[in-house]
């Protein structure tokens, strides 16, 4: 790819060159996205869930022009998984072939050890692992099967796997709290089910498994949570019997990609036998919950008990239609709208359902709650605050509404907001749901705990210094490493400014104006970490001077910056664009700044979740992906679309079989991203209720927004905005309100 050979080659020294390089590399980006943009609508259009495929970002990148740099191990892919899912279930039914690798799934491994119940994608779930077997020639540390990708297929709410060793072909789907699982024997051979309920991506604390009938078993496994199961079989159970494992002092069993997943010492693990019968089907409806064996069954009987596979393959499908084919998109190529249709399906993964279907669920301080709305897993808050959860509320304000309430309700129990991985980014979440009138939560509970959040040492780290002083502090380390680890004080400052002004904003609306003020004082925070001698937000001590050892090039993962170098992190101030950009003195200043980024090679620092670089941009993961638009605000809005056609063409389908990811989806924030530029449409600031306008991939989008539909329509083929408009409105700032396209306008770009 011409873009490759421009981020691994070009490494001049001279400003000469390198002026020289910058103008190539726009040149190279453009012509390489002018196909894109200039492709033609399929002939035969196809419904929404033909343009899916689960097994996109499965795969793994190797080649060291597509990381960055040299791997020396299995980098980071998408870590998403290929199962039977309905949008932000319970149930995640999907075949595992490594445990503790992600979603539990690799594209490049070549044996299935079995097919769990959850998955994210973070290391993390993967209940419940069932494997069908036949024949008496397995151990409980021997029992996978190896399969060919010739046998395997994925769709939405649908996967499907030959398993030769056993004989097997295993047939997934599910609904939102119960799977299927349909495995076809071959004639005459006896069927087992090995339940290895000691294994998960975590850490499994208890587990039981019992026989409640001839064709009845329940249990639970307990990792992170305990998940209840209760299943009905179509084949009479015999037994349920015991294998053990070696002795195994490391505490990693067969098929853990990492030590101390389970006590060191033998394993046990179940196995069921069915009766011999000559039907070589083994059908299993599975119930589950996270309250207890007698809601999975109630769950199981309310949502699949009584329907044949095929009607609830049928209704999941049906399910993906109707959220999916909530846009519509007219021109483009198949490929375009295979990944965009793709982006949008891995978008609405997770959060996840944990609330059975009488309304049960058990809280953060574990008491069995029931307070009428549906209960959820967090986001994936430091990720997917920047646009999934937008799209969430967007596509499916109910659910929307219902996370939030769910954050609140756990709020309520901790003293705190909750968060995740790092800053405090469920203000925007909140504010910007709040903004786009998602109303059905608790609005002042969740504002209380976001203030408190704010004031507070608790979920934010190190509040009380940034308080204090408008910055943390960061400790001078003579010798640092991609895996030092100290305050990640920049990233934190520039996070914890933005954090301030979502909050501002809710307190604001509801009509607390003392502090309002006090936190829109905080806001321009960011301005105490940018050193204007070095042009980059830089670490501080907590004297005031500057971190003398300082390489912009090098990424931290936790000194300085979070998961990011300078080049990443110095473009982050999205409630002040335009105050970022008059730091470095002038446009052209900030534009200049800008091009070094795209066109200063990275340096080749190996380090597992950052790959996919055009100079020191990474798309491969969350921090910088709002930088690209800064262009905008020093007046160079073509060069940004260049940018974001070059990552959209390219980033999203890499690698030998292309089904790679630049990185990390992160429960769906790298989706999200594609989902919205391909509309035309990005969240630049996500607690602000607009959007920055692009120029889309396709000709026409449909949005069908609850009771009224808006239309994205793109007017020619080039890469510069000359106009914008929605409904008889003439926007002047490439920022649309979201309130217009909830009142069905129709938004114009006009391009040249």
């Amino acid at each position: 790819m011409v873009v490759q050979k421009f981020k691994t080659r070009l490494s001049y020294k001279t400003d000469k060159l390198k002026t020289m390089k910058k103008n190539i590399l726009f040149v190279a980006l453009l012509l390489l996205t002018v196909v894109a943009s200039q492709a033609q609508e399929s002939a035969a259009p196809k419904p929404v869930t033909a343009y899916v495929n689960p097994l996109l970002g499965t795969a793994t990148l190797w080649d060291p022009k597509d990381l960055g740099f040299v791997p020396t191990h299995r980098s980071w892919g998408a870590e998403v998984f290929p199962g039977s899912s309905v949008p932000n279930a319970m149930v995640q039914l999907t075949p595992v072939s490594q445990f503790h690798s992600g979603s539990g799934y690799q594209y490049e491994d070549t044996v299935i050890y079995g097919f769990a119940h959850t998955s994210k994608g973070h290391w993390n779930l993967a209940n419940i692992p069932l494997m069908p077997a036949s024949g008496n020639n397995f151990t409980a540390d021997d029992y996978k099967s190896a399969f060919s990708h010739k046998n395997e297929s994925a769709h939405p709410g649908y996967y499907q796997v030959y398993l030769p060793r056993y004989g097997v072909n295993a047939e997934l789907t599910s609904t939102l709290r119960c799977a299927f699982h349909k495995y076809t024997f071959k004639a005459g051979a006896s069927k087992r089910l090995i339940a290895d309920l000691a294994m998960a991506n975590e850490r499994i604390r208890n587990w039981d498994i019992k026989k409640e009938s001839d064709n009845i078993f329940s249990g639970f496994q307990q990792g992170g949570e305990k998940m209840y199961f209760y299943a009905v079989s179509n084949q009479k159970i015999t037994t349920i019997d015991t294998l053990t494992s070696a002795t195994n002092p490391m505490g990693r069993p067969a098929g853990a990609r990492q030590k101390n997943l389970a006590p060191a010492g033998p394993k046990k693990t179940p196995v069921l036998s069915f009766a011999n019968s000559a039907n070589p089907l083994l059908e299993l409806r599975i119930g589950f919950s996270y309250v207890s064996v007698k809601n999975a069954k109630e769950n199981l009987e309310k949502e699949m008990l009584g329907k044949s596979f095929t009607q609830v393959r049928q209704e999941a499908n049906q399910t993906w239609m109707n959220l999916l084919g909530k846009i519509q998109v007219t021109g483009g190529t198949d490929k375009q709208k295979g990944l965009f249709y793709s982006c949008l399906y891995r978008s609405f993964l997770w959060p996840a359902l944990r609330s059975d279907a009488n309304g049960d669920f058990t809280d953060a301080a574990g008491n069995v709650q029931n307070k009428g709305f549906s209960y959820y897993t967090d986001p994936s808050i430091w990720d997917d605050y920047r646009n999934k959860d937008v799209l969430l509320g967007l596509l499916s304000p109910k659910v929307m509404n219902d996370v939030i309430q769910s954050l609140v309700d756990k709020g309520k129990i901790s003293g705190f907001m909750p968060t995740f991985f790092h800053g405090d980014h469920a203000s925007a979440i909140v504010t910007g749901s709040y903004l786009r009138g998602l109303k059905g939560f608790d609005v002042k509970g969740a504002y209380d705990l976001m203030l408190k959040n704010a004031t507070v040492e608790g979920t934010r780290k190190y509040v009380d210094e940034y308080n204090t002083k408008g910055y943390i502090s960061e400790a001078e380390v003579e010798h640092p490493v991609v895996n030092t680890v100290r305050k990640a004080a920049v990233t934190k400052t520039l996070e914890y400014a933005y954090d301030d002004y979502a909050t501002a904003q809710l307190a604001k609306q509801l009509g607390d104006m003392d502090n309002y003020n006090m936190l829109m004082k905080r806001t321009s925070n960011y301005k105490n970490v940018f050193n204007p001698a070095t042009g980059f937000m830089q670490g501080r001590l907590a004297d005031g001077s500057w971190v003398k050892n300082f390489d912009p090039n090098y990424v931290y993962y936790e000194y300085m910056y979070r998961e990011s170098n300078a080049w990443q992190q110095t473009f982050f101030a999205p409630q002040d664009p335009h105050g970022l950009i008059s730091l470095f003195g002038s446009k052209a200043a900030a534009e200049k700044k800008l091009d070094d980024m795209f066109t200063t090679p990275y340096d080749g620092h190996e380090a597992d979740n950052m790959s996919g670089f055009i100079g020191n941009y990474c798309q491969g993961n969350q921090p910088d992906h709002s930088t690209i638009f800064y262009y905008y605000f020093v007046d160079k809005q073509p060069k940004a679309q260049v940018l974001l056609d070059s990552v959209m063409n390219h980033y999203y389908d890499m690698g030998k079989d292309k089904l790679a990811y630049a990185g990390m989806d992160d429960a769906g924030e790298m989706s999200a991203w594609f989902v919205f530029n391909a509309m035309g449409i990005y969240t630049f600031s996500p607690a602000d209720p607009k959007y920055i306008v692009s120029v889309p991939l396709f000709a026409k989008v449909t949005l069908n927004l609850g009771d009224r539909t808006a239309t994205i329509l793109r007017k020619n083929h080039g890469k510069k905005i000359t106009g914008i408009t929605i409904g008889d409105k003439k926007i002047k700032d490439y920022f649309v309100d979201d309130a217009d396209l909830k009142k069905g306008k129709t938004l114009v770009i006009t391009t040249q």
